[in-house]
């Protein structure tokens, strides 16, 4: 058996090995790979979702997340040998070796080059240390360990200026990003209008309509030319050319990749802008190298799209195995569909007419953020660009391959204007047409994928991933999907359920669990899961046996999350956070001083006042936990669960002149009954003595304000984060206590009928705010006092977990471990 050696574990070279093992690779082939980061494949596309908070690697984990395209249990049950977090450095193509920066020594009969491209960093004054490291507060956006540095340091300032150089897809996605985590954002960009390699000047213009009114700053043609620095070397500033200047803690540089040749160079290939390639991906003079993706040159072309990457991924594999000896790489044409700061983009071919007798249709509404173009020559399409309305992407791209011809009216390829030749005919797309470019899946395959027994959405997306990148294409997956099932889309007969292991709604799972009697997590999957364990599915039902039994439900190891395991926050580094109950964010001087004490004694980098009012200290040690609880001598806030969180208050009556309503003393009533509950997500709470809301209460899980004469208005199903929303009114009362009757039924509907994970905001538009209150308040199903029953039940079963402290549930509990994930800490100011 040969040895296959992969150098490079990204998109394109794990890609690469997929192909090859579809094609029976695993019987030709002992497969090796080397990649340099820690973790398995993961989709790049991705990171920008974790940047604005939508994914959140640290509560689900990196192989669990919808980013992960190889977990690392993938490359062991196909055989393949994975050495990650090593860099090959050296290649010896005579001995037919590669030597490793661990120093490592790898073999091969084949090889492999897929070392992708680095963020190019443009030679300006100020960007580097002496020794040639960035300086501190300056990042790329390329990897998970640039996007955690980003989020550590927006995390552990406050009032955080950014500055992204560059307002390419990449500039203006960490733009949107860092915008959403609340940190003052500008974009700068050398040309004249942003994402000017895919837009016009006139589409340019609107995205940056679009962009300023998301809150971003945008400055164009403004050349870069210094990282202004004090003298601690921390960044203050970014310097133009024309003098000018910009105050900046934060500096992103998104000006542009460059293909990562250094390897290949050293080891003698021909190297010009990329690793030089033939049509079948072997590197020029060489019958045993070979090289993939956005490395490499092919046709003096260089590719930095995804989808050129696997369509060469294909061709490699063809050689390789023998499949198809003489497959040949002909080329890629520009076509590409994305979201940009949640604004659909899509462009193919020329910008606009470059010949005389260029055809250009051209429509541009600045009032709803759409524009739309398209250039033909000689009867055939050779551009197109679509922003805000991308409706026509699947005619246009046919149109764009020739698959299709045009129709004489031009404008009719832009709007549907009841004609039948340029309506988008689902069964008429050729099977060859890429549908999801992130994953590069087409609709051959999609359509395959049904034929196969798939007949839901959730089911195709699981097993070809198309639409787990961008989401520009769900909606395209989804009437492929309806088509190839011959009609409208089956229902997912797992949709309702709580867990996909189980086939029981929540409701129904819950009745089980309490007329069997099942206690713990594995007594769950013994009676009611068909085909067994599944492990994604331990911390919902972990969740759901403690609302059903409170303290009594047995705990097993592996069934919760390190947060719920050791009662505190983990970090990027592998520390945790603590942060004490403060009811109502009221402290007394005995407190603080216990809090700076503790922050001395272990010395705790960092001290912070948190958005809930509450003091978060963060950085303590695994081992420290039970010490740090024990000393402050103080209930958990609740910071690391899904539970119930905090109550955030203004001073209300007591010294506010405007106040209506004694806020504090309603918001600590709440905080002590519901305090540390088990919720299917967070939940956050304040309470407002007037309308001036200063505690933020309209956009909370729960919020109530004050409105005058005794009477409080009820507000669920807020949010201020990543999304945001005003809460609905729930109902107007008369007194505090009708508040806390109605939170104890809300919250237990809450927890006994929301899917694992689901935020409020998600939950109550589901449910309808009608439907709410007409179960909640006027009780038309006759389930009030059940809920308050139940939620009794649940008050009078609470533990506060530090007073378990000195009773470790395992020796190994507070135990060193390795960090969640293995990054350097981000020195901040």
């Amino acid at each position: 058996m040969r040895k296959l050696l992969v150098v490079g574990n990204g998109m394109a070279g794990a890609r690469t090995v997929e192909e090859i093992l579809s094609r029976g690779g695993r019987e030709l082939f002992e497969v090796t790979m080397i990649g340099d980061e820690p973790y398995g494949n993961y989709n790049r596309i991705m990171l920008s979702h974790v940047l604005s908070g939508e994914t959140d690697l640290t509560e689900q984990g990196l192989d669990d997340s919808e980013m992960m395209l190889n977990p690392m249990s993938w490359y062991r049950e196909n055989g393949v040998k994975l050495h990650v977090g090593d860099r090959a450095l050296q290649l010896d193509r005579f001995a037919k070796q590669v030597t490793c920066e661990s120093g490592r020594v790898v073999d091969y009969d084949v090889l492999v080059v897929a070392t992708g491209s680095n963020t190019f960093f443009p030679n300006m004054d100020g960007l580097r240390e002496p020794d040639g490291r960035l300086a501190r507060g300056v990042f790329g956006f390329r990897t998970i360990a640039d996007t955690n540095g980003m989020l550590q340091m927006a995390q552990a300032q406050d009032d955080v200026t950014a500055v992204v150089i560059g307002g390419g897809l990449l500039g203006l996605e960490a733009a949107y990003g860092l915008r959403i985590q609340g940190l003052n954002v500008s974009v700068v960009h050398s040309p004249g209008h942003l994402m000017n390699q895919q837009l016009d000047a006139r589409g340019g213009r609107l995205l940056r309509n679009k962009i300023e009114q998301l809150g971003v700053g945008v400055h164009t043609s403004k050349r870069t030319t210094s990282v202004v620095r004090d003298e601690h070397g921390d960044v203050t500033g970014v310097g133009f050319a024309d003098d000018s200047s910009l105050p900046a803690d934060m500096v992103v540089v998104t000006a542009g990749i460059r293909p990562n040749v250094e390897f290949a160079r050293a080891g003698g290939l021909v190297v010009e802008r990329g690793i030089v390639v033939d049509d079948q991906m072997r590197c020029e003079d060489e019958g045993s190298v070979y090289a993939v993706g956005e490395c490499c040159q092919h046709r003096g072309e260089l590719y930095g799209l995804v989808a050129p990457l696997w369509e060469q991924a294909k061709v490699l594999a063809e050689v390789l195995t023998g499949a198809n000896p003489d497959a040949a790489y002909q080329g890629s044409r520009s076509s590409t569909k994305l979201k940009v700061a949640g604004i659909d983009v899509a462009a193919m071919g020329v910008q606009g007419p470059e010949l005389d007798d260029d055809e250009f249709v051209q429509y541009f509404e600045p009032s709803t953020g759409t524009y739309k173009s398209v250039v033909v020559r000689d009867g055939k399409l050779i551009g197109a660009t679509l922003l805000g309305d991308v409706s026509k992407m699947g005619f246009l791209s046919q149109a764009f391959d020739d698959k299709v011809p045009l129709p004489a009216d031009r404008i009719s390829m832009l709007f549907d204007l009841g004609t039948a030749d340029a309506a988008p005919n689902i069964a008429d797309l050729p099977d060859e047409l890429q549908v999801c470019n992130c994953n590069g899946v087409t609709k051959g395959q999609i359509v395959a994928c049904v034929h196969n027994g798939a007949s839901s959405v959730a089911d195709v997306v699981a097993k070809t991933r198309a639409g787990k990148g961008c989401g520009s294409c769900k909606g395209l997956v989804g009437d492929i999907v309806a088509c190839a099932a011959g009609g409208a889309l089956v229902a997912d007969p797992s949709a309702d359920w709580y867990v996909k292991a189980i086939p029981l709604t929540k409701s129904e799972l819950i009745a089980a669990v309490r007329d069997q009697g099942l206690r713990s997590v594995s007594e769950v999957f013994a009676e009611l899961a068909p085909e067994g364990e599944d492990a994604t599915a331990k911390m919902p039902l972990a969740s759901l046996l403690r609302v059903v039994w409170g303290p009594d439900w047995v705990d097993e190891p592996g069934a919760l999350f390190i947060n719920d395991r050791v009662h505190a926050n983990i970090q990027r580094d592998g520390t945790f956070s603590v942060v004490p109950q403060m009811k109502g964010g009221v402290t007394t001087p005995d407190q603080l001083r216990r809090i700076a004490d503790v922050a001395d004694k272990y010395n705790v980098p960092l001290v912070k006042v948190t958005g809930g009012q509450r003091i978060d200290l963060l950085g303590i040690k695994k081992e420290d936990l039970p010490k740090v609880w024990g000393d402050l001598d103080m209930p958990s806030g609740y910071a690391y669960g899904k539970s119930f969180r905090t109550v955030k208050t203004c001073v209300g009556t007591d010294f506010c002149r405007f106040g209506l309503g004694d806020s504090t003393a309603l918001g600590i009533a709440i905080e002590e009954r519901f305090q540390g509950l088990e919720t299917p997500a967070k939940l956050k709470l304040a309470v407002a003595g007037c309308p001036r809301n200063c505690s933020e209460a309209l956009c909370k899980d729960f919020g109530v304000v004050a409105v005058g004469d005794g009477r409080w208005e009820i507000y669920i199903g807020g949010a201020a984060g990543a999304h945001i929303r005003r809460g609905d009114v729930l109902a107007t009362v008369d007194s505090p206590e009708e508040v806390l009757t109605l939170a104890s039924r809300f919250i237990q509907y809450y927890r006994e009928n929301a899917k694992w994970l689901e935020r409020t905001y998600d939950f109550v538009p589901r449910v309808g705010i009608e439907e709410l209150q007409r179960l909640l308040v006027a009780d038309d199903a006759g389930i009030a006092a059940g809920l308050e029953e139940r939620m009794q039940t649940a008050v009078d079963g609470y533990r506060d977990p530090w007073q378990q402290r000195n009773a470790p549930l395992s020796p190994a509990q507070f135990t060193p471990s390795l960090p969640l994930l293995p990054l350097p800490q981000v020195p901040v100011r």
